[in-house]
């Protein structure tokens, strides 16, 4: 049995190399270096073993026995390096700059286009010639005949023809054998194969039947089952013959394996408000699938528990394990999502060959790879927004078991004994969460469904007020120096956020887990708001700014960090004075007296030092003035150093003085030698 697909072989051949993006340039390039191959594997060079030229068998005529897949490959890919050939030369006859020979390349593509049909013709040829020897598939013979009827539609289609009334019909019953084979296909992949072909012979139809002046030429569906139902007897031989052995195929397989149903999409789970997810592109499914084995696999590990976290936060860390396959496979999904939009979006937009012309399926097949890109990101940040949820109440698991066993042994605060790293942690994951809702507030599917959008905002204000809890716990737990002032703001803030949450969900009409009005389907059950949390947090904001004002208080608004009774800590000097004993003499008495009315205890030795220290700097000073520069420069820096930490006054700066005729120069000059060039300079 010959096993051979060649709606799936050009697609794959199509999409990897050039057409995605319209290059059939290049696609013609791959097509002719893919049949240079096939021929030396299969010895089919047209070479000469002697001086005279032995002209290779048609493959139409070979024996049957020695046919392989390979046969079939050669006879579709020259089919398509012709086509793509003939593209080619007429997207060059389009272009202003090719005006003045624009005649002879539609000519020269006409007789490449001839030419792939030959091509398709032998290929449908020896696959009925292997269907009726039993060694080839009703499926694969259905899908050659598509592919022939395509061809031949768009050639009678292409300028200068135009021949609308015989490419009708072709192009209808192309259509209906990829309605049958979509219908019954074994799996999603099959299915989205057949669907993406049968769009790109969709707007052809539409074009036909609106040139041949239909009234219903909008309506596909109607013209293809009418006009197919009249024609497809008398160009498809055996026609009813093929399709109940199709049928009859597929009934077998889906008996004898259960490898189809590995490959179906749960189209359940791929619903939106209400409407499935339309999914065009095996590329798509194969992504798809991964997705779904990925969260049936994290919901069997999770035990039907949705991966909620238990004691200790153990629960929570498996289920963020699991989240991880399932990240990736979405991740992965997303970037194939947005290169399918974007290459139709650039095929839409290209103008170098006529519309019906195109392999695009228009405006709707742009319209649905935007609408299923943004689904997939849609997905993605939900699944991300509900494993930073899963981490957060894993911390805080963690966190209270640890408070618990601090309080058991050491009757200690829970703030105490928690770990100072916590609160940080969980405000970067709160950003996270915060940056994940943002983003998919922007998404065009949540802007354009007003409740889904209020919703977010809600959780945005949530998530935001719960931020700001956090945030003011890690001012409060950060040991030696609790900012007080700072963490009653961010409860300020939390409360106003809360506050908007509130509303917003009010005017929804419910402070439960909101769902659609439109789907009746929860689509924020990623992130549940009940009245409970609401309520939870704002007690915790009322309970913690109580106890932060009253601290505060009892501290008397100092900053903690102060000299405690019985522990001996060093005072710490406030910065002022560095820079205000350079100009200023400090009172020492003063200074005491401040001491004993703010409680604490007088230095005896304080007011000693200090007179010392002043008279030893008095001295010091007159010593500098009098003195020659090498005794000044003698003193070195521990000495003038040692007078300076001995006590808190320090000398000012010298005044210069009066003096007597030479007297009064020699101290000019040496102040000015000490003082630097500016002093004395009038």
């Amino acid at each position: 049995m010959v096993e051979f697909r060649a709606l799936q072989l050009a697609n794959e051949q199509q999409s990897a190399y050039g057409l995605r993006y319209d290059d059939f340039a290049r696609y013609r390039k791959h097509c002719a270096n893919r049949t240079h191959r096939l021929r030396s594997s299969l010895k089919m060079t047209h070479g000469s073993k002697g001086k005279e030229f032995r002209k290779l068998p048609s493959l139409t005529e070979m024996d049957l026995e020695k046919v392989k897949e390979g046969h079939l490959q050669l006879l579709l890919l020259e089919s398509e390096r012709a086509w793509a050939y003939a593209q080619e030369l007429t997207s060059l006859s389009l272009l202003p700059t090719n005006s003045a020979h624009s005649a002879s390349l539609l000519h020269h593509a006409t007789g490449r286009f001839r030419r792939a049909i030959n091509w398709a013709t032998q290929l449908l040829s020896l696959s009925q010639r292997l269907y009726t020897s039993h060694k080839l598939t009703a499926e694969s013979l259905l899908e050659c005949t598509a592919y022939l009827f395509l061809l031949n539609g768009r050639f009678l289609l292409s300028a200068p023809r135009e021949d609308f009334e015989s490419a009708l019909p072709q192009l209808c019953i192309t259509r209906m054998i990829l309605d049958i084979l979509a219908l019954h296909a074994g799996n999603s992949r099959d299915q989205a194969l057949a669907i993406l072909w049968s769009d790109q012979v969709g707007p052809m139809v539409r074009w036909c039947a609106h040139q041949m002046g239909r009234e219903k030429a909008y309506d596909v569906d109607s013209i293809v089952r009418e006009v197919s139902e009249q024609n497809v007897r008398n160009l498809v031989d055996n026609w009813d013959e093929v399709v109940e052995t199709f049928k009859k195929e597929v009934e077998h397989q889906g008996l004898g394996s259960n490898v189809n149903k590995l490959g179906k999409l749960d189209e359940s789970k791929l619903m939106w408000e209400g409407e499935p997810v339309p999914v065009r592109s095996p590329e798509l499914v194969d992504v798809l699938l991964r997705v779904q084995n990925a969260e049936a696999k994290m919901t069997s590990s999770s035990g039907g528990k949705d991966g909620k976290a238990t004691k200790g936060g153990q629960g929570g860390k498996r289920a963020v394990a699991a989240y991880d396959s399932v990240l990736a496979a979405l991740s992965d999904a997303e970037e194939v999502a947005r290169k399918l939009s974007e290459s139709e979006a650039q095929k839409a937009s290209s103008s170098s060959i006529p519309t019906f012309l195109k392999s695009s399926g228009g405006g709707g097949q742009v319209r649905d790879m935007h609408f299923v890109h943004t689904y997939i990101v849609y997905q993605l940040l939900s699944k991300r927004i509900q494993r930073d949820l899963l981490l957060v109440d894993a911390l805080v698991g963690e966190a209270n078991a640890a408070g618990a066993a601090g309080l058991k042994a050491n009757k200690a605060s829970i703030s105490a004994a928690a770990d100072p790293r916590l609160y940080p942690a969980i405000v970067k994951l709160l950003d996270s969460i915060l940056q994940s809702l943002s983003q998919l507030r922007t998404l065009s599917i949540v802007d354009d469904n007003p409740d889904l959008s209020a919703a977010v905002d809600a959780r945005i204000g949530f998530s935001k007020a719960k931020r700001c809890v956090t945030l003011a716990r890690c001012y409060i737990v950060i040991p030696g120096d609790k900012k007080y002032a700072e963490a009653l703001t961010l409860l300020q803030h939390a409360t106003i956020h809360l506050r908007e949450a509130r509303l917003v969900l009010e005017t929804l009409g419910s402070l439960d887990d909101v769902s659609s009005a439109n789907g009746g389907v929860d689509e924020i059950g990623f992130y549940p708001l009940p009245r409970e949390d609401l309520d939870i947090l704002d007690q915790t904001i009322n309970k913690e700014g109580s106890e932060y004002k009253r601290t505060w208080l009892e501290k008397g608004g100092a900053v903690i960090g102060e000299q405690d009774e019985g522990k001996g800590k060093k005072h710490k000097k406030p910065v002022f004075f560095n820079i205000a004993l350079n100009y200023v003499d400090v009172d020492m008495e003063l200074m005491e007296k401040l001491r004993e009315r703010a409680g604490m205890a007088p230095k005896d030795s304080a007011h000693a030092a200090s007179t010392a220290t002043s008279t030893l700097g008095q001295g010091l000073s007159k010593a500098i003035v009098a003195a020659p520069k090498a005794s000044v420069s003698a003193l070195g820096p521990r000495a003038k150093a040692a007078v300076m930490e001995g006590g808190m006054s320090r000398s000012g700066t010298p005044e210069p003085r009066e003096l007597d005729g030479g007297k009064a120069a020699g101290a000019t000059s040496r102040l000015g030698s000490l003082l630097g060039g500016w002093w004395g300079n009038s």
